[in-house]
């Protein structure tokens, strides 16, 4: 990936992990801006983009022979919430959802990592989001110790290959890392301090996290240099801006769903017949609406 302050940017193509890149994200900037891109411009965008968006979700529904699953991973205050709140809320909730994977339940321990993944996979015509994902497998696990190496380094593999799989069954799959800096994030968290609509989300962790930041650096690097595939890439969205990475993420997800080839169903009734019937049944409405009216009219007489 080149990341360059140039304009115009493909977002596409700018943020993306090829297979054979080496990310390091001490090289990428996450105060990064488009040149000659302001917020007021970005927010009319984002608007333009959003109705886009749920133009395609319609018409992906309507068709149900594909899905779109959306990953989102960052560090604490990174701005999952922001983005599934500005980006995607624009989305229909009748085939959207959103899936928060928090610490597993003892039922979700007792199976294979992936199981409680598999179940919440996107049906075709479905859009899904997953706030954190499987990857959590190979980050806290990793930089906690929470499991063996001799057993999360193996993980790489069977998440390219499950995520292989979800795409030949016409998953197509965006994995979005939201990059911020370590100052953002303390700011961030200041901004929490001080709103108590926002205090519910402090917690202890929040500062003790901080203390492995260069661990979870290194173990985000391996997710992003071994799990960026043709079929399940991963962008590195510079994320320090809001609006800035609401615009990126509101663009690759309209231009992937572009691509997608999506086809409005054929009706399955016979179109002339519905109309004929339609317009019987219109005229019969009218007939008794005018005479309800007259009705009506000569009530107010009486």
């Amino acid at each position: 990936m080149d990341n360059q302050n140039s304009q115009p940017m493909n977002y596409q193509e700018e943020f993306r992990v090829r297979p054979k890149d080496q990310v390091r994200l001490k090289t990428l900037d996450p105060s990064l801006t488009g040149k000659n891109e302001t917020k007021e411009s970005a927010l009319v965008k984002i608007a333009k983009l959003q109705r886009r968006m749920d133009e395609l979700q319609f018409k992906l529904y309507a068709e149900q022979k594909q899905s779109l699953l959306i990953i989102l991973q960052a560090l604490d205050a990174g701005g999952k919430d922001g983005v599934v709140r500005h980006v995607i809320g624009s989305m229909n909730p009748q085939n959207c959802r959103v899936v928060s994977f928090k610490e597993p339940s003892p039922e979700e321990l007792s199976h294979d990592y992936l199981w409680r993944i598999e179940h919440q996979t996107p049906r075709h015509g479905e859009v899904v989001i997953f706030n954190r994902s499987h990857y959590e497998d190979v980050l806290i696990v990793r930089v906690h110790e929470l499991t063996p190496k001799s057993i999360w380094s193996k993980r790489y593999a069977q998440i390219n290959d499950f995520e292989k799989r979800l795409a030949m069954n016409r998953t197509h799959i965006l994995k979005f890392f939201l990059h911020i800096s370590k100052e953002e994030q303390l700011k961030r968290f200041e901004q929490r301090l001080d709103d108590p609509s926002r205090q519910w989300k402090i917690s202890e962790a929040d500062y003790t996290e901080r203390e492995f930041w260069s661990d979870y650096e290194s173990a985000y690097e391996d997710v992003l240099n071994k799990c960026s595939t043709k079929d399940a890439p991963w962008f590195v969205i510079p994320s320090d801006h809001k609006w800035f990475r609401n615009l990126v993420i509101s663009e690759i997800i309209v231009e992937t769903m572009e691509n997608l080839g999506i086809t409005t169903p054929l009706p399955t009734v016979n179109i002339e017949e519905i109309r004929k019937k339609y317009h019987e049944a219109a005229g019969k409405l009218k007939k008794s609406g005018h005479k309800g009216r007259e009705t009506d009219h000569n009530h107010k007489h009486e």
